[in-house]
């Protein structure tokens, strides 16, 4: 399967996540990459109209859980926005 045919697949995909305050918030998923030895996930904000991708860092909690953290190193985020707009290149438009 070709990398455009599994982004339009996983897009459909919807995931809630709930914050600290107990608020509710569904996102699109887009992708999760793996980058020094740790997982981020991209998502999509599914409620509103935002072009903006949050990347999160996946923390595992045990075998069936995992914590999503915002990433607050500068660094990490451009390395792995990076990774991600290679990936889709072909397949996604990106404004810098």
């Amino acid at each position: 399967m070709a990398d455009n045919e599994i982004l339009q697949e996983e897009e459909a995909s919807l995931l809630t996540l709930t914050d600290e305050s107990g608020d509710e918030m569904t996102f699109e998923y887009l992708d999760c990459l793996e980058y020094e030895g740790k997982e981020y996930l991209f998502l999509l904000p599914a409620e509103v109209e935002s072009s903006e991708i949050i990347i999160l860092e996946v923390q595992p909690v045990d075998e069936e859980n995992e914590n999503y953290i915002p990433v607050e190193s500068e660094e990490v985020l451009d390395a792995v926005y990076a990774i991600f707009k290679e990936k889709f290149k072909d397949v996604l438009t990106f404004a810098d």
